[in-house]
Formats: C-alpha cells, sequence, structure tokens
C-alpha cells in the first residue's frame, strides 16, 4: 500500500485547518475550542496516513471527527458544570463583529442536528446529499433540519434586530 508521505500531509494540513477551524467555530461558538477539535481530528488523521489521502473526501472525515469530539467535549463539560456548580455554563461572547456574533449566538441557540445541518450545508457548501452522507440522515431528514434551522435563525436573527446577517440566495443562508 503506498501511503501518504509527511510532506503530502503537511501541504493538506495548512491547507484544511484554516478553512475546518472557521467551519467548527461557527459550529461551536469558541475559536479556542474549534482549533482544538480540529488539531485533534488531524492527530487521529495522522495515525491513519498511509490510508487517509486516498479517501475519497479527507476533509470531511476531518471536519466530521472535529465536530463529534466537539460534540463530545460539550456534553462532558456541560455534565460536570452541573455537577459541580449546579448551574449551566456562561455564554461565551465570539469577538468578531455584530453580525457574526448574533449569527454565532443564534446557531447555538438551534437544536445540535439543526446546527449541524446549517453549518455543514451553507457555511461548508455541502449538499443535501453531502450532508446526508455526513450526517448518516436521510435526503429528506436533512431538507426538513434546514428548513426548520432557517426559520428558527430568521426568527431568532429578527428578533435580536440583526441588521440583514441573512440574506437570502438560492435559499442558502449567507
Amino acid at each position: 500500500m503506498v501511503g501518504v508521505t509527511e510532506d503530502e500531509f503537511d501541504v493538506f494540513y495548512a491547507a484544511a485547518f484554516p478553512r475546518l477551524t472557521g467551519q467548527l467555530y461557527a459550529f461551536t461558538g469558541d475559536h479556542g475550542e474549534a482549533q482544538d477539535v480540529v488539531q485533534e481530528a488531524f492527530v487521529r488523521a495522522w495515525d491513519r496516513r498511509r490510508q487517509f489521502l486516498a479517501d475519497s473526501a479527507p476533509e470531511a472525515w476531518i471536519r466530521t471527527v472535529a465536530m463529534r469530539l466537539a460534540v463530545s467535549r460539550w456534553r462532558r463539560a456541560k455534565r460536570w458544570l452541573e455537577l459541580v456548580r449546579g448551574t449551566p455554563p456562561p455564554d461565551s461572547t465570539p469577538g468578531p463583529g455584530p453580525e457574526h456574533t448574533a449569527l454565532v449566538a443564534a446557531l447555538r441557540e438551534l437544536p445540535e442536528a439543526q446546527r449541524m445541518a446549517i453549518v455543514l450545508h451553507h457555511l461548508c457548501d455541502l449538499s443535501v446529499q453531502q450532508v446526508a452522507s455526513e450526517t448518516g440522515a436521510p435526503v429528506g431528514t436533512v431538507k426538513a433540519r434546514l428548513a426548520r434551522g432557517r426559520a428558527a435563525l430568521a426568527e431568532r436573527l429578527a428578533e435580536d434586530g440583526a441588521d440583514e446577517p441573512v440574506r437570502k440566495e438560492s435559499g442558502r443562508v449567507r
């Protein structure tokens, strides 16, 4: 089996890390956490690098691993905080502009399945079929999650008085 060289993996890492970190930031709402889970996903990819870049979608594999790590970490942290303090964790405030902040905050309020569908489809530019493949959900379910998620986002962003952070172009959130 022909493996991936360290240089090939390094080139892939340099190209994909910033993009994946941005996508996971939209999913988690925490830039440091996004960097951590993407880095951990790359470490796991390194361990299987012999076949890694030969896979049909190595970036999708890393994104899926990183999202699962983020969900797992969030659940562990939430349980620990509830146990120790008896209250839910405080919301963290993202740094970039008010529109971005409003969008990230609204995304954080969506149910996990809707949030993941929105992030994968609108921020990662995956097709509905690709989202279905990555999440293991039927195409119809992904479409329903996207429709419900977009409606909830529009409502939340309208309540916050955000100045047009959501623009409809071909049915996509931009």
